[in-house]
Order: C-alpha cells, then sequence, then structure tokens
C-alpha cells in the first residue's frame, strides 16, 4: 500500500488539546498532491501521527458553517 503524502497549507484552528497534547484542528491540506481541502482531524504534537478525520471542499465547508449558524 502506498503511503500516503499531505502537505499542510493552514492550520485554521486548534479546536481542543488532549493532556498527551494530541490536537484537534481545522487546517487546509493537500493529499497526495490534489488541491487543498478542509479537514478536521486529530494530530500528534510532532504532526506525524493523524486520527480519523473528515476532509471538506469549500462548498461542503460552507454548509456545514450555515448548519451550525441556524443551530443557534
Amino acid at each position: 500500500m502506498a503511503a500516503i503524502q499531505y502537505e499542510i497549507i493552514e492550520t485554521i484552528a486548534v479546536l481542543s488539546e488532549s493532556p498527551k497534547g494530541w490536537t484537534k484542528e481545522l487546517s487546509l491540506i493537500s493529499w497526495n498532491g490534489r488541491d487543498p481541502k478542509y479537514d478536521l482531524r486529530d494530530w500528534a504534537p510532532d504532526k506525524e501521527k493523524m486520527g480519523k478525520g473528515v476532509t471538506l471542499t469549500a462548498d461542503e465547508l460552507n454548509s456545514l458553517k450555515e448548519a451550525l449558524h441556524a443551530m443557534g
């Protein structure tokens, strides 16, 4: 299985940090050389390990933003 390549273009927000230093972050990431997408996941302090996450296009992120705003 080929290694997954990623480049963190921008860290937009750090939402939380665990006692072990892992952070839940919203970032803009290029996966395997593709156009960057928004990504929400847990990261180890050195960014070498990651947890499962959700990757969103700009349109999906805007839809999520509208849904969260509607919640009040």
